[in-house]
């Protein structure tokens, strides 16, 4: 466990390399807001998390699977995950931001992250007036 990188993960660094290509600027671990984002673009009051599939509990090939040894310490530990995930979230659109999750497996498929990120970068907010 002490080998598990928590920040510069590649995922992290692949969404990071796309946002800065399409021309954006951002903060990193806002410590300020819920959750600690990963990117922040705080004019646009958006974040993004980037997630990885085991330890947040994706519904993908990844995020299935739970260890087989000690069962009775990794399921509760991954649901305590999703639901500060879920709370930081919901904390988060209160306060007025967009969120964007990111799940690790989706960084395999440049194209459609290039998509996903641009998409909601340049999707306009309630607040927007233009």
């Amino acid at each position: 466990m002490s080998r598990v990188k928590k920040t510069n993960t590649k995922p992290e660094l692949i969404v990071r390399q796309i946002a800065h290509r399409l021309g954006y600027r951002f903060r990193l671990y806002r410590k300020d807001l819920p959750g600690n984002p990963d990117l922040t673009f705080t004019r646009l009051k958006k974040v993004i998390f980037v997630h990885g599939c085991f330890w947040h509990r994706h519904d993908c090939r990844l995020g299935g699977r739970l260890p087989t040894t000690r069962p009775e310490y990794w399921t509760p530990k991954l649901e305590r995950n999703v639901e500060r995930d879920r709370l930081a979230e919901v904390e988060l659109c209160r306060l007025g931001w967009d969120v964007l999750v990111v799940w690790e497996c989706e960084t395999r498929d440049g194209v459609l992250l290039v998509d996903k990120i641009a998409t909601f970068l340049n999707s306009k907010t309630e607040l927007d007036n233009g």
